[in-house]
């Protein structure tokens, strides 16, 4: 999968690492509905992640992400090697992670075994969490880019 190109010139990048395809697909479809114009890079497993982050083999010219959209239960290479590589760089370790999990159990034992994520975020996701998690990434310092305002949000 090759990066995309900016969709604006202060779009912010967001990395979905999601193993989900169907949860990809909401997301997106969020992201559209909400007429949110920011670029979703979207990779499926932790081995693509670290790729993605190093910026190696075909995400050579991937850009460095303005937040990152975690799944906590990825399969193959864990979310917390992800996360690892992501505390251990410098250039790396100020992005927000929102990390994604289908229940708070899983986000509490994720905390209790150190999984250094900055949000909790319960999938399934609704277009009324959505705003939520809009207004988290707002809270991050990572301003989206709205092409109409979000309903329920002042701009």
């Amino acid at each position: 999968m090759t990066p995309a190109k900016r969709t604006a010139p202060d779009a912010v990048d967001v990395l979905l690492i999601e193993a989900n395809h169907g949860d990809v697909r909401l997301i997106r479809e969020l992201f559209a509905d909400a007429g949110i114009a920011n670029d979703i890079h979207v990779v499926y497993d932790g081995d693509a992640a670290l790729d993605f982050l190093h910026q190696r083999g075909e995400y050579a010219d991937a850009p460095r992400p303005d937040i990152i959209l975690l799944d906590l239960k990825l399969p193959g290479r864990k979310s917390e090697d992800v996360l690892a590589t992501l505390r251990d760089r410098p250039e790396l370790g100020s992005v927000p992670v929102l990390g994604m999990t289908s229940s708070p159990t899983e986000a509490t034992i994720a905390r209790a075994s150190g999984i250094d994520v900055d949000a909790c975020i319960h999938k399934p996701l609704d277009p009324t969490e959505f705003i939520d998690i809009v207004r988290e990434m707002n809270e991050f310092g990572v301003t989206i880019v709205r092409k109409q305002p979000l309903e329920g949000m002042s701009n």
